[in-house]
């Protein structure tokens, strides 16, 4: 199809009736103009030959170009936070608004995905013309504009790559706007939560926010899912008092202990450690011995 797009909303002109629906296509002098059937029950009361309808096209369960007036979660090119349905031997399938739900191809996803989550993907058509889904999005993302994201802003954005060793790639969402499913983002900017920010594991199309470290001079944003350090500091006090309330009220290490201890223990690093309980022993709420914390009686 070329004048009618699939996978897009278009003003399409009603050519002709027939008894399963109205015949949409557009304008033209050619003798028999490309035309998509909009079915019967999707027919707005009262729409007649010569009427425009504003329409969006993809393909049936049978392959083939159908309009409608609803409208999907999103359209090609762009981005979507959606929900899995169902998982299958072919793939997994998405909701996104239509009666037939949309495909993402295993060789599309950057891990195996399960019924219920939430991933962000980007629509695109595949080599049959059909609409698909990708959580592959790194070469699709955009640069940060300087003036709209600077050090120390709040992010929102979706998780869509874990690499141990590089850290978590996150789409970030344009400035005011938040994952959302069943919502379309026009663009997405390049996140990275570097490995020196990553305290816990992270899922595929797990939802985060936090702020910025820094824009760097390509564009790409480093990313902190922790608060500012004199307002974390406050925060990591309070997971270690409760830390020390699930083992009996005495927390089992102290300042020695090694970093992965702590990060395993508390999701934060030995430096943030030592300054939460620096900051509960001026607060007269601890004793910190050589192996082990104790609280103030």
């Amino acid at each position: 199809m070329k004048e009618i797009q699939i996978g897009k909303t278009q003003e399409l002109t009603v050519l002709r009736e027939s008894e399963h629906g109205l015949y949409l296509g557009k304008r033209s002098k050619a003798n028999e103009p490309e035309s998509v059937l909009l079915p019967k029950g999707q027919v707005p009361v009262g729409t007649k030959v010569g009427d425009a309808v504003t329409v969006f096209v993809y393909r049936d369960s049978e392959d083939r170009p159908v309009a409608t007036v609803k409208k999907p979660a999103a359209e090609v090119g762009e981005f979507a936070y959606l929900t899995v349905k169902t998982v299958t031997k072919l793939g997994a399938f998405l909701d996104w608004g239509l009666e037939k739900d949309l495909f993402l191809p295993y060789k599309e996803m950057e891990e195996p995905v399960k019924s219920g989550q939430n991933l962000m993907v980007r629509l695109y058509l595949d080599k049959s013309g059909r609409i698909a889904a990708s959580t592959k999005l790194y070469g699709f993302l955009t640069e940060a504009d300087a003036a709209a994201f600077r050090k120390e802003d709040p992010f929102e954005g979706v998780v869509y790559r874990v690499n141990p060793e590089v850290g978590v790639f996150i789409g970030v969402c344009p400035k005011g706007l938040r994952p959302e499913t069943g919502r379309a983002y026009d663009k997405l900017i390049f996140g990275l939560l570097p490995p020196s920010e990553t305290f816990r594991k992270h899922r595929l199309g797990e939802a985060v926010s936090g702020r910025i470290l820094r824009v760097r001079a390509d564009g790409k944003l480093d990313l902190s899912l922790r608060k500012r350090s004199f307002e974390q500091s406050a925060s990591d006090g309070e997971k270690i008092l409760k830390k020390m309330e699930e083992y009996g009220g005495t927390l089992p290490f102290s300042e020695g202990a090694s970093p992965e201890l702590i990060k395993r223990e508390l999701q934060m690093s030995k430096a943030a450690f030592k300054k939460a309980l620096g900051r509960l022993y001026k607060e007269r709420k601890i004793l910190i011995g050589e192996n082990e914390v104790t609280p103030v009686r």
